[in-house]
């Protein structure tokens, strides 16, 4: 699905998502990524949801902003409350949901001008068609 919303200049936005990937400024990205308004880390994690750890999201907090959307991936999952800490620690609001919808909370939160940042989960969707 192609996304289409106000832009902020020269900011990183996600412009399309599906099966499997995401795309950042029209390029396509088949792993996991963390975006923010002007910061791109691929591969800021590396596997699924059970996969995280709080050294993952120590990278995140390092990127200073005021709320994160956690793309779980293809299905919504809740992480565990360790993995989370170093957010929580750091003060920055966190709101898990899948991976989709986080890439559109993303460019909207963006062009209201928060300072978001998008830790996406990139996997194919596994649930039989």
């Amino acid at each position: 699905m192609k996304i289409a919303i106000e832009t902020v200049e020269g900011a990183n936005r996600f412009t399309g998502y599906g099966d499997g990937y995401v795309d950042v400024n029209g390029s396509r990205h088949h792993a996991n990524v963390a975006v923010g308004a002007d910061a791109l880390l691929p591969g800021w994690s590396h596997g699924s949801l059970e996969a995280l750890t709080e050294g993952d999201l120590d990278a995140i907090a390092g990127m200073r902003p005021e709320i994160v959307l956690l793309g779980t991936g293809a299905r919504f999952g809740f992480p565990s409350p360790a993995v989370l800490a170093p957010l929580h620690r750091a003060g920055v609001g966190v709101e898990v949901m899948d991976t989709r919808a986080a890439c559109r909370t993303y460019n909207i939160l963006l062009g209201e001008g928060r300072r978001v940042v998008a830790a996406l989960i990139v996997e194919r969707d596994a649930r039989p068609a």
